[in-house]
């Protein structure tokens, strides 16, 4: 079993099709007040609240520079920059934000990695 990062949201419905219709992660499990969702091996749900959380950062992983272009072409208008290199983590990624004001990334290592 793996674990599950939570977000509570004022309107969590909403966020999770977000996630499901534009990044392409899947509905995993629905409950009576919270929405998880996965995507490959990583799992989040968001929750009702009477706040929405914003800290941390939802990061999601491509095998492939281009993974991280097709992503970058879905979600142009929400990104805060193109695509570029990042030497000290040697990685290519770019940042944007959900409709809640949360940050995602999306990255590729550029070097090796143990599969997960």
């Amino acid at each position: 079993m793996s674990g599950i990062v939570f977000f509570r949201c004022t309107d969590y419905e909403s966020t999770a099709s977000f996630y499901v219709e534009t990044v392409g992660a899947e509905v995993w499990l629905e409950q009576s007040a919270c929405t998880i969702c996965r995507y490959d091996n990583l799992l989040f749900g968001f929750c009702a609240g009477e706040e929405t959380e914003t800290d941390g950062v939802i990061t999601f992983v491509t095998e492939t520079r281009a993974g991280v272009d097709d992503f970058y072409d879905r979600l142009a208008d929400r990104a805060r920059g193109e695509p570029r290199r990042n030497d000290e983590y040697d990685i290519y990624q770019f940042f944007a934000e959900d409709p809640d004001g949360r940050t995602m990334e999306f990255q590729t290592f550029l070097h090796e990695v143990d599969p997960v």
